[in-house]
């Protein structure tokens, strides 16, 4: 195994996204030896922001775009610059009963809740069911999300930690499903619980693996609140602001290097990488992180990739508008409406409907998606002319897109499927959103689409899983390790997504691997 050379660190971390960066910052600000190897040249893997339309002033948060589960331990810690901002409208979901264009506003003012549950659906039951709901899992956020920065306890640990039989049941033990049909009557509130179940997971409300509800737990974790929350200048400034905290304290960072192969014994490590040039050079390293998904890990290493692969589910779309689009609902502001998450197909029947097509293999015919106005809670990430003259951002992210949809033909299916999402979109609306589209500089639309397949091609997210893999229950299970971070070699840690505990835009992994590297 290698000696000790000038290229010799005590840390060589493969990928420079958020986790690799949260990482590189602790370990350098305790005084580690530390690189950064990045394959693109830019930091930040998919909590970036971009100018996305040619010629046009608009910095999107082009992949991943709201922060939830980001402790606020980790922004403490490293002297993060970073502020995010609280939406006051939870969702509106727009409703046509009667013959009668409805919604429903949820929003943190409960008098106004309690209104809108009774004249969506004639009584105030589903409201009441709606608090009680809610409240079981603010509970468990409250006992869960300070663990996830801790040693992984067992089952029972969190078991006892939770102290709540009937959360315990709704969630660990009990398919999802069970839960919102013995809570909720309305078929629209259910679907509206249920799609936290189903952010960038193909699963339906009862599938018996329970991947369903491990989604719904991430979901309403977050941050001890549940609250997603409104990075302040987009996504891309955190990993700024943690590439900044990183070099500060010494990490050197490098964008360009391709790491091609791990050699290890398990207690040192030679890392090979390709350099901007085309050479392939070599460094030694005490520990090596990595900071992308365990197929590429298992890659990396010689070893035979995870079963079953990893498969994305979604579609992922931005857009920039010369105006907020006027709404078949009268009695809600566009601007109230789209603040929130906006709802579109995303009733409990259209949901189960929309799996059973695609499981099936086709593209849902009524495709669900949620959209959000980034614009209208932090107008900085457009240019002051923009912001001036009313232009706004819509992101759009739709459910129950897996990837094996668009292996055939992914131009033709990505086309296919954003026309007939934006078509649910434009039977809530009062006018084409086509109409309320700017151009570029081109004269083109600003409106670009993500498939599973695109996402796997640029960031190279495999299958276009988002989370990397399914996502886990936090507590230890039998190969996990201390921290959820470790591997079969002692000197090789995950700090990517698929890291236990891993998924979102968290930090979680990267502060977990750099525990165990500093001996936590």
């Amino acid at each position: 195994m290698p000696t000790s050379t000038s290229n010799t660190y005590d840390a060589v971390i493969v990928g420079g996204g958020h986790n690799g960066l949260v990482a590189a910052a602790y370990l350098a600000r305790a005084g580690r030896r530390v690189l950064v190897l990045e394959r693109l040249d830019h930091t930040g893997g998919a909590a970036v922001s971009r100018y996305a339309f040619e010629g046009v002033d608009a910095r999107l948060s082009r992949y991943s775009y709201l922060v939830s589960l980001l402790p606020k331990k980790v922004v403490r810690d490293l002297d993060l610059s970073f502020a995010v901002r609280k939406r006051d409208v939870s969702s509106y979901t727009p409703v046509s009963r009667g013959g009668r264009d409805t919604g429903l506003l949820v929003t943190g003012q409960a008098a106004r809740n309690r209104e809108g549950f009774r004249e969506l659906t004639g009584s105030e039951r589903e409201f009441t069911s709606w608090q009680e709901f809610y409240a079981r899992t603010a509970r468990l956020a409250e006992r869960v999300f300070p663990s996830l920065t801790e040693p992984l306890p067992t089952r029972a640990e969190l078991r006892e930690r939770i102290d709540d039989e009937a959360a315990w049941r709704m969630v660990f033990e009990e398919p999802i499903g069970a839960a919102i049909e013995e809570h909720f009557d309305d078929d629209l509130v259910r679907g509206v619980a249920l799609t936290d179940a189903l952010i960038g997971t193909f699963a339906d409300a009862h599938d018996p693996s329970l991947r369903q509800n491990r989604c719904f737990l991430y979901h309403v974790v977050g941050g001890g609140t549940g609250d997603w929350d409104v990075p302040v200048g987009g996504m891309g400034a955190l990993t700024d602001a943690l590439a900044e905290s990183a070099r500060a304290a010494g990490a050197d960072l490098r964008t360009g290097h391709e790491v091609l192969h791990i050699d290890t014994d398990g207690s040192r490590a030679e890392v090979t990488h390709r350099t901007p040039d085309g050479t392939e050079a070599t460094v030694t390293a005490r520990h090596v992180l990595v900071n992308a998904s365990p197929e590429a890990l298992a890659s990396l290493l010689g070893e035979t990739p995870p079963e079953p692969p990893a498969e994305g589910a979604q579609l992922k779309v931005n857009m920039l508008l010369k105006r907020l689009p006027r709404l078949r609902d009268s009695a809600v502001d566009p601007r109230r409406a789209f603040a929130g998450t906006f709802h579109v197909a995303e009733g409990y029947g259209q949901l189960a409907t929309a799996y059973a097509e695609a499981s099936a293999g086709r593209l849902p015919t009524a495709p669900p998606s949620e959209i959000y106005c980034h614009s209208l809670t932090d107008p900085s990430i457009l240019g002051a002319e923009l912001a001036a003259e009313g232009y706004q951002t819509l992101t759009l992210f739709g459910l129950h897109a897996p990837a094996r949809l668009f292996t055939a033909d992914n131009d033709a299916a990505r086309e296919a499927l954003l026309k007939s999402t934006l078509a649910q979109l434009d039977s809530y609306l009062d006018e084409p959103l086509a109409d309320c589209l700017a151009e570029d500089a081109q004269g083109r639309p600003c409106i670009e689409a993500k498939t599973p397949l695109d996402l796997e091609r640029d960031l190279r997210l495999p299958g276009g899983n988002i989370f990397h893999r399914d996502l886990s229950f936090p507590y230890a299970q039998e190969g996990t390790g201390r921290w959820g971070v470790e591997t079969s070699y002692a000197n090789v840690l995950l700090c990517g997504a698929g890291a236990v505990r891993g998924g979102g835009v968290s930090g979680i992994p990267g502060h977990n691997a750099a525990m165990v590297v500093l001996g936590h």
